[in-house]
């Protein structure tokens, strides 16, 4: 096994695969596509070039002897070094289920947090690191023990076993029994990975803001001129995992302070404008309501409702989805 030149080719293939897969995980593929390069990624690769770093020497047998006058023991005792190819592949998939939350959770005292970039460039990172190790870990070790993958490898599920005096074993029904486990938990991260858990849903709704100086009072323009038309864009992000149609309608009214001022009771109010947009899942509308104040004060405020699909005949704070209050002066 270990008299080929081409024993660093194993690690090789996991460097470039983790590139590819990386690379391939930046663009715009459909989600099971993703679902399959990220897999590899998370539970094998990096696991597999961890195994190599601590075991870089092949599966044998050795006899030690032992001097029968020092011991009493008579007989050579047998001494297995290195891995066999089931234990390889079985412990790349537990190293790297041990491996990936580590990177995840050192990602989190990041800057960018727990995202999909920092994640993904820590896995790549340390798998190919790991793999470098493990093409420097193999040239150190002899080269009639050195582990090589090649095609006389001895099949993951058929293993050729010699006979031995200490053991008379047949291990093809644990082989089989172990790769069983393994499809069941790569089927199970699978399902995992497929079908996240998902929050409840939710809708965000604000005011687009100006940028701030150091003469501004407010974060949004509060002053307007009676009779004079005027605009505000509004902000909706549709997080509710399905596509939704919003009616946003805004509403002109002048307020009474009650309760030395921790309440407010609406004392005239007028609908200036509405405006209807469809927001796809997961995207963000930014539609512009035009209008043109008709009352004058202080004592006023713009209130923007928004709601799903249709609003009601006669629209109000307690019927709304989403309430914005815009304290203005309307000279």
């Amino acid at each position: 096994m270990s008299d080929t030149d081409w024993w660093f080719l194993d690690l090789a293939i996991v460097i470039a695969s983790t590139g590819a897969l990386s690379l391939g995980l930046f663009l715009p593929l459909p989600g099971p596509v993703r679902i399959g390069l990220a897999l590899p990624l998370l539970l094998f690769l990096p696991g597999y070039a961890l195994v190599s770093v601590l075991f870089p020497d092949e599966a044998a047998d050795d006899d030690q002897a032992f001097d029968e006058e020092k011991t009493g023991l008579g007989n050579p005792l047998l001494h297995t070094r290195g891995l066999e190819l089931t234990e390889r592949g079985i412990l790349s998939v537990v190293f790297s289920v041990a491996l990936v939350p580590g990177i995840t959770l050192l990602a989190s005292i990041t800057p960018w947090g727990i995202t999909f970039e920092p994640v993904l460039y820590g896995i790549t990172l340390v798998t190919i690191v790991l793999s470098l190790l493990g093409i420097v870990s193999r040239y150190r070790c002899p080269p009639d023990r050195r582990f090589a993958m090649t095609p006389t490898e001895n099949s993951l599920f058929f293993t050729q076993v010699q006979n031995r005096a200490y053991s008379g074993t047949n291990p093809r029904p644990y082989n089989l029994g172990i790769a069983l486990g393994v499809a069941v938990l790569l089927l199970s991260a699978g399902f995992a990975v497929a079908n996240p858990a998902q929050h409840d849903g939710y809708t965000e709704f604000a005011v687009d803001t100006q940028e701030v100086d150091g003469d501004m009072q407010t974060m949004y323009n509060d002053t307007y001129t009676a009779g004079e038309t005027q605009e505000l864009t509004v902000s909706i992000t549709n997080e509710e995992h399905t596509e939704q149609t919003y009616t946003t309608v805004m509403l002109l009214q002048r307020v009474n302070e009650t309760d030395g001022g921790d309440s407010v009771t609406v004392a005239e109010e007028t609908q200036l404008a509405t405006t209807s947009t469809t927001v796809a899942d997961g995207e963000t509308s930014e539609p512009t309501l035009e209008f043109t104040p008709s009352m004058q004060g202080e004592s006023l405020r713009l209130t923007l409702l928004l709601y799903k699909g249709e609003p009601p005949a006669d629209p109000s704070s307690e019927s709304a989805y989403r309430e914005v209050s815009l304290p203005i002066v309307v000279e």
